[in-house]
């Protein structure tokens, strides 16, 4: 698959209607952050069509698809999951929880006093940021968004967790240096797997 704005802003336009699909299907508020994941993952590759239109930098777009990428995703995920989980099986989502929240304040701390910058590579952009302690993030950021997909109840969102944990891992092996870019691009795709869930009687 190739990156450009043409593709990520035709990906992003049908990934956030279907999202808005999604939102409009959800009778249960607790349903809302879930459902709307598709929306906001869709949104942000939107953004990255405008990262693709500047020619990256450390412009308005870059830092909207840093917010988004970096400290909003493992604080929407868990949390997500959390409220769609049963007050008997949240013990075990504690974990995930807890490394989103610390490693969002993390990353919010860093986009708020270090530049970020995109830089176009090929068919992919990578994001630069200077983080502290970039492994511990790294992987208290995988363990909110990947961890708490695996860990949860429901079959369907075990399922989207393990098709973006195997992405993350495709990623890492062909996209190294564009990981983030990638593998945020592969979530949005898997995402739609929550479209099944607002198909279902227990969810409307």
């Amino acid at each position: 698959m190739c990156w450009n704005a043409t593709a990520d802003l035709a990906a992003g336009t049908v990934i956030a209607a279907v999202g808005a699909v999604c939102v409009a299907r959800t009778r249960d508020v607790r349903e809302l952050p879930l459902a709307a994941l598709p929306l906001l993952l869709g949104a942000h590759q939107i953004v990255e069509s405008a990262v693709w239109d500047t020619g990256g930098g450390s412009g308005p777009a870059t830092l909207a698809w840093a917010v988004i990428a970096l400290p909003l995703l493992p604080l929407w995920v868990p949390l997500g999951v959390l409220l769609v989980t049963s007050a008997p099986a949240r013990a075990r989502l504690a974990v995930p929880a807890a490394a989103g929240l610390v490693t969002a304040a993390a990353l919010a701390h860093a986009l708020a006093t270090r530049p970020v910058t995109a830089h176009v590579r090929g068919r992919t952009i990578g994001y630069v940021l200077d983080l502290p302690y970039a492994p511990p993030l790294l992987a208290g950021y995988l363990l909110a968004t990947v961890g708490a997909l695996l860990l949860a109840a429901d079959p369907l969102l075990r399922l989207l967790g393990a098709v973006v944990a195997a992405g993350a891992a495709l990623c890492v092996v062909l996209w190294r240096t564009e990981f983030l870019s990638t593998w945020c691009a592969f979530a949005a795709v898997g995402s739609l797997v929550l479209l099944a869930r607002t198909r279902r009687p227990d969810t409307t």
